[in-house]
């Protein structure tokens, strides 16, 4: 009797000592945990999906969740915000015939972020534009489940791109006058929402798309996600990508260090993608040189006398390439 007590006390702890938490897929090829930058600084992230983190992936309903606030120069600090399918909230100052441009936050982030605090004044000082900075921070902000991020990315997309084709039909507005910009995990979200469409948005930015969970991930930025689209690598190798994502991509000062910052401060590097944009849509001035490789682009040793500017809120059509720039420490960033 005392054996068979043995026995059963030693099957408990071995069935209790085996791991709970099923592993249903590993978001990259990477290590299953690494750094990623945040809102609250450098984290030390789970990449990979487990039971948990699916069955907090399941409580995401961005359809109803996610809020598309507008600002126009009628409304530049105040925002009316608007939901998909909820034709009352359709906002009064939304003009069908102008431009849009479509702000996409990023991880453990809101539309107060300074990402879009930096750009909505720029972009309704340089033009009078629909701005709509997407809060889809009811899937975003999991600081301790990268992994539920990475899982809402796809679920993002698809509904920012439902709310897209459903206030144009109820508008009229058309899907030739968009510009969507996504910084650090909004920067796939953008190319999803491109996709979603048939890759009929003229112009799609991504800023400092990040590298963990994306990695060799289907969800990750496309060059085909738009008619045009441009990429810019600030803090590449570290938290971001480092390969070629779009038809354009742009590596200030190599694409890793950004000029002004300490290497170990990656959120200074990851921050200048927005601050550099910014600064393009007032005045331009971020002229790249075109690099025959990803080795010319991250070693700054570009000599080709081909020359294209970095950023605005003008698709390039018909370019393409990597391309090379030097930046100013503090603003003005731009060398000219």
């Amino acid at each position: 009797m005392a054996a068979q007590m043995i026995v059963l006390v030693f099957c408990v702890a071995a069935v209790a000592a085996l791991p709970a938490d099923t592993v249903i897929s590993k978001l990259n090829d990477g290590p299953r945990y690494q750094y990623v930058s945040s809102g609250e600084g450098p984290k030390l992230v789970d990449t990979w999906l487990t039971s948990s983190s699916m069955a907090r992936t399941a409580r995401y309903a961005p359809d109803t969740e996610n809020v598309y606030h507008l600002f126009t120069r009628q409304n530049p600090t105040i925002s009316q915000p608007m939901l998909l399918g909820v034709p009352s909230l359709i906002a009064a100052n939304f003009d069908p015939s102008r431009s849009t441009v479509v702000l996409i936050h990023g991880w453990s982030s809101s539309a107060t972020s300074d990402f879009v605090v930096n750009l909505v004044p720029r972009i309704l000082a340089a033009a009078d534009v629909n701005v709509i900075a997407v809060d889809w921070s009811a899937g975003a902000y999991e600081p301790n489940y990268y992994s539920v991020v990475a899982n809402n990315v796809p679920l993002s997309g698809s509904s920012i791109g439902s709310f897209i084709f459903w206030l144009n039909l109820s508008t009229g507005a058309s899907i030739a006058t968009y510009h969507v910009i996504g910084f650090e995990t909004g920067a796939h979200i953008a190319g999803l929402v491109g996709r979603s469409l048939g890759g009929l948005i003229p112009h799609i930015t991504a800023l400092e798309p990040p590298r963990p969970g994306f990695n060799l991930n289907s969800n990750a930025f496309l060059s085909t996600d738009g008619i045009f689209t441009e990429a810019m690598h600030t803090n590449a190798g570290v938290t971001g990508l480092v390969q070629p994502v779009a038809d354009v991509d742009f590596y200030p000062n190599g694409g890793t260090t950004m000029a002004g910052c300490r290497w170990w401060d990656w959120e200074c590097s990851r921050d200048r993608a927005y601050q550099y944009l910014g600064e393009s849509i007032l005045t331009g001035g971020f002229t790249g040189v075109l690099c025959e490789s990803l080795l010319e682009a991250t070693s700054g040793s570009c000599e080709s006398e081909e020359t294209l500017n970095m950023g605005g809120l003008t698709a390039k059509f018909g370019s393409s390439g990597i391309y090379y720039l030097t930046t100013n420490e503090q603003s003005p960033f731009s060398t000219g």
